[in-house]
């Protein structure tokens, strides 16, 4: 899949496919709901357009070549990757509704793609795959989106 699909599907599908999710389905790997998944992920992209700022650095430096190709491979996230910026029990949810998560993310997204559009040389610390520009943040949240979608049992395609 291009950039340029990956794009259209974080601006014009994931919200939708989140929206389609059954509030109460329980996820098939790893210990958030619904509701405290779109919350982090909310984090995430915020990490990614620099409100966010991250803590630091996780992946030693050697190893960010590697990391880096791997956002341009077809490989998925694994299941229950390990995280040490997520608590071992999720944190409660921040908003009073699932609506209101989904919101939230959908006004992150857009703020993500308008930073870079007035900043296309802007690169942000990505705590795990180091300093990344606009596509390697495009890969980043893509290959989140799907993996989260996975997780929650979303069917996404990834065909042209």
């Amino acid at each position: 899949m291009s950039l340029s699909h990956k794009i259209r599907f974080l601006q014009q599908q994931f919200i939708p496919l989140l929206r389609s999710i059954p509030h109460h389905t329980p996820p098939q790997w790893g210990k958030m709901n619904l509701q405290q998944m779109i919350e982090h992920f909310s984090d995430a992209v915020r990490l990614s357009s620099g409100r966010l700022p991250a803590p630091r650095l996780f992946t030693p430096e050697a190893d960010l070549p590697k990391m880096q190709a791997f956002l341009k491979s077809n490989q998925p996230l694994r299941e229950n990757i390990p995280n040490p910026m997520v608590p071992q029990s999720p944190a409660p949810p921040r908003f009073t509704t699932m609506e209101e998560a989904i919101d939230n993310l959908e006004e992150e997204l857009q703020h993500f793609f308008a930073v870079f559009a007035a900043n296309p040389n802007l690169t942000t610390l990505n705590p795990f795959f180091g300093n990344l520009d606009y596509e390697g943040n495009v890969l980043f949240t893509y290959k989140h989106a799907v993996h989260h979608l996975r997780q929650f049992g979303a069917v996404v395609t990834t065909e042209a």
